[in-house]
């Protein structure tokens, strides 16, 4: 099979006719730059060379995100791999009834990690990876504004988990189910390591994940090309955005629960300890307030490819555009109402159950306006059958019966009958494989010319698809006779004589059909891939930025915008941009530079110059990694190095990052200057750090709710014994507090109109040692000597906020210490102050969560 062969499959879109529907022009509403005199003699030598990505081993140092994305398209695609392997190994115990391929504690580790593995190591990663990669130059950015951040995002991910993966082959794999719900997951019935690795692993793989989305959110609302406004960016842009709020806003529950659950466990804190008065349901409410969010933070990503992709391939514009954009909005809103969905069985009240159930049922309405936007706009086009429009195709039907059974399981009576039944493993599966997995075949069929210029094989691809597609619904759709026929989940075997012998067979089949496709897709990959990089030469005449002619350093000149569909409305951008015609044709100050625009109406800012290659994050990962995964083997030593290597890793990371611009001007276009450098509120820093804020005040809502559910349920609150700190006492630690962040903010007073005096670094000690006091005796009064935070789940929950608390005063110390020395170093000052702004607002929150900390035993009480 030769490249001609397959080149000549799909239709040539050069022999197509125009669009359907061709955009009619609208005003601009930012002047559009001219840049049509002759371009400086080196300039593109010069943009080439600042944006060189390393060679060789220092290729770990790369921070450019469509490099980075790449690695982590590719890393996810390997744990997609890893998980298929554990799930073909169940599906071959499976196959036949008593079978003993396979035991019963080892069955428990493989259905664990391939939970955890599809979930937190392939699905979220994946999303995220496909949008690194995409995301800049769909946005026409040069990059995305913390390429550094995201290259440690994807070290942290790729080395912690590998290692997390690597606890099968010494038998050290949890074994409680990838959803941990104690007490089968407490020191009682999980003795040794398997459960803590289950718990510190994914814990800073979610910090991973909120890293990303840090990146994702600042950049979607504040590097789009001039003239990109809200209503002119492209709906997986959109998409991105609402999932990057909505990770945000989901993770930090996980992240909180995972530390409760681990501090019951290393120190018999009964958080979860129902003979304590601590509750196994509190896990719950917080393990599905994230996970239920998670379902649809892996489904919109896929939602917002399949409006990029249906366009392109129907050669017409998406039908309901805005309403698509509004129905993703909707549900990313309302998927936090529904985590109770997932304990309809557990017992709760009617009211609350029957709410949920409406809710649950609502959510399809959004959902199907989409797919009836999807199914109208391929109906009204001119339809190109690529191996991407086979998988979209693919995607529609099984995601719509993976819908309609969801509605099924959101009835009450119906969940009752059929909870935790192999049906509830079918429908999880057609929803997020049709949902998510399809569509993810489609986009790399799609898009892989961007990746090294070489499509795939159009005729290799369609037997890809028949034998996914084939074997998905082999797999899946008996599953849902064998859930009604009773059988559970998480069980090694069963019996023969109960009707489930032909519908497992026929699943572990169908496992191995998809094996094969996948195989084959690989082989094609590699076969397809193999040779020089070259032009891509946009193969499907897209209406997107990213199809624009790119290098490293993204486009030529960042293009002006005046459509949704910018490739379409103006196909002379393609020219134009190449030649330099556009915003930023070259690099004012030798380095990295991309604009600031906007977050509403895209009207370019200021100029910035970005984070050059780095070992910094590389390195600073393999310390996170290390400080997590060998405090899990309670390897003190180790621990402590991997925690020091991140700290002097992450320190000189920042230091260079917080620069005096060059110039006050940049020229972004002829005769066009733009401010150099961002402050303040036109800097994604500041929004990076409030972002931050968000993340880390709903980890600590996260941990406050425990303490009030823990407390709601005693009848009498606080316990007999415990007494409260006066108010006058607390009110003189919230005065500390208060008067701590007065001396931070006044530390780098001025630092707009001048250079802050190095005695001004004085200041930071006693804003300390407030902070600290305040702390201390904030502690002394709720934790008092006769009552250990082993007594009971009141002051288990109680303790566990305080050393929250408590882990925000060590952050303060080193946030004292860095600020300080730049400081006394005189890198506060005019145009370089970003580290004051960084500064002032984290140690505010500090305080905030300090001071609500002390009063929360009164509040709750």
């Amino acid at each position: 099979m030769t490249d001609a062969a397959d080149a000549a499959s799909p239709p040539s879109p050069h022999s197509l006719p125009p669009p359907a529907s061709r955009p009619s022009s609208t005003p601009p509403q930012v002047a559009r730059p001219d840049n049509r005199l002759p371009r400086p003699d080196g300039e593109l030598a010069r943009l080439r060379a600042a944006w060189s990505p390393p060679t060789g081993w220092r290729v770990v140092a790369s921070v450019n995100n469509v490099f980075i994305g790449k690695l982590y398209i590719a890393t996810a695609f390997v744990f997609l791999l890893l998980g298929g392997v554990l799930a073909l190994l169940m599906r071959a115990q499976l196959a036949a009834p008593s079978q003993t391929l396979i035991d019963a504690p080892l069955f428990q580790q493989l259905f664990t990690m391939h939970g955890t593995v599809m979930m937190f190591l392939f699905a979220v990663p994946m999303v995220e990876a496909i949008a690194v990669f995409l995301l800049p130059n769909m946005l026409g950015a040069r990059d995305l504004p913390f390429p550094r951040l995201s290259a440690y995002s994807y070290w942290m991910y790729a080395i912690g988990g590998l290692a997390f993966y690597a606890t099968l082959f010494w038998q050290l794999a949890p074994d409680s189910g990838w959803f941990m719900y104690p007490p089968l997951s407490g020191a009682r019935y999980s003795p040794g390591l398997n459960a803590d690795f289950w718990l510190l692993g994914i814990g800073f793989i979610e910090i991973s994940a909120i890293a990303g989305a840090i990146e994702l959110i600042t950049g979607t609302l504040m590097t789009r090309a001039p003239g990109m406004s809200l209503g002119r960016m492209p709906v997986y842009a959109w998409a991105m955005l609402v999932v990057g709020l909505m990770i945000v806003l989901a993770f930090p529950a996980v992240i909180a629960g995972t530390a409760l659950l681990e501090l019951e466990r290393a120190f018999d804190w009964p958080i979860f300890d129902a003979t304590r008065g601590g509750d196994p349901l509190l896990w719950q409410h917080l393990f599905w307030f994230f996970g239920h969010p998670e379902v649809y933070i892996i489904f919109l990503p896929a939602a917002g490819l399949v409006s990029t992709m249906v366009p392109a391939l129907a050669r017409t514009s998406l039908i309901g555009r805005h309403a698509v954009t509004a129905a993703l909005i909707a549900i990313g809103a309302v998927s936090f109402l529904l985590w109770l969905h997932h304990m309809f069985t557990a017992g709760l009240g009617g009211l609350g159950l029957s709410l949920v159930s409406i809710f649950s049922v609502a959510i399809a309405i959004p959902g199907a306006l989409q797919i009836f936007a999807w199914i109208g706009t391929l109906w009204r086009g001119r339809l190109m059958w690529t191996t991407a429009t086979w998988f979209l195709v693919g995607f529609l039907v099984t995601f719509v019966l993976g819908g309609l059974t969801g509605v099924m399981l959101a009835l009450l009576p119906i969940d009752w009958q059929v909870h935790d039944t192999y049906f509830v493993v079918a429908h999880f599966h057609y929803v997020l494989i049709g949902g998510m997995v399809l569509p993810m075949f489609a986009a790399l069929y799609h898009w892989m010319p961007l990746w090294k210029g070489r499509a795939l094989s159009e005729r290799v691809g369609r037997w890809v698809f028949g034998l996914i597609f084939g074997g998905f619904h082999l797999t899946f759709f008996p599953m849902h006779l064998a859930g009604m026929l009773g059988m559970p989940r998480r069980v090694h075997t069963y019996p023969a004589g109960l009707g489930l012998e032909l519908p497992n067979l026929l699943s572990s089949i169908g496992a191995v059909v998809i094996a094969a496709g996948v195989l084959l897709f690989l082989v094609d990959l590699v076969r397809s891939q193999h040779g020089p990089e070259q032009a891509h030469n946009d193969p499907w005449r897209s209406s997107t930025l990213e199809w624009l002619p790119n290098e490293a350093y993204g486009t030529r000149s960042i293009p002006h915008v005046e459509h949704h569909e910018p490739l379409w409305h103006r196909p002379e951008l393609h020219e134009e941009v190449e030649a330099g015609a556009h915003w930023l044709p070259g690099t004012v100050t030798g380095g990295r530079e991309t604009l600031i625009t906007s977050p509403i109406r895209a009207h370019p800012l200021r100029v910035i110059v970005l984070a050059r290659d780095s070992l910094w994050p590389f390195l600073a990962a393999i310390g996170t990694a290390a400080f997590f995964l060998l405090m899990t083997v309670k390897q003190v030593g180790g621990t402590v190095a991997g925690g020091v290597l991140t700290l002097v890793s992450i320190w000189a990371w920042l230091w260079q990052t917080d620069r005096a611009p060059a110039a006050e001007e940049a020229e972004a276009a002829d005769g066009v200057l733009l401010p150099l450098g961002a402050s303040g509120r036109q800097s994604p820093s500041f929004w990076g750090v409030v972002i931050l804020i968000v993340v880390e005040a709903t980890i600590f809502a996260s941990m406050a709710f425990a303490h009030l559910h823990v407390a709601m349920r005693l009848d009498v609150c606080p316990p007999p014994g415990v007494g409260l700190a006066e108010a006058t006492a607390l009110w003189l630690q919230t005065l500390a507090f208060a008067l701590s962040w007065l001396l931070v903010a006044a530390a780098g007073r001025g630092a707009w109109r001048a250079p802050v005096p190095a005695w001004r670094s004085a200041l930071l000690l006693p804003a300390f040692a407030l902070a600290a006091w305040a702390f201390h005796a904030g502690l002394a009064s709720a934790w008092p000597s006769d009552r250990p935070p082993t007594l009971d789940a009141w002051t288990g929950t109680l303790a566990a906020l305080h050393a929250l608390q408590g882990v925000q005063i060590v952050v303060a110390a080193l946030l004292a210490l860095y600020y300080g020395v730049r400081i006394a170093s005189g890198l506060i000052r005019p145009r370089q102050h970003a580290t004051r702004e960084s500064v002032v607002l984290l140690w505010g929150w500090i305080c905030v969560q300090g001071a609500i900390t002390v009063w929360w035993p009164r509040l709750v009480a």
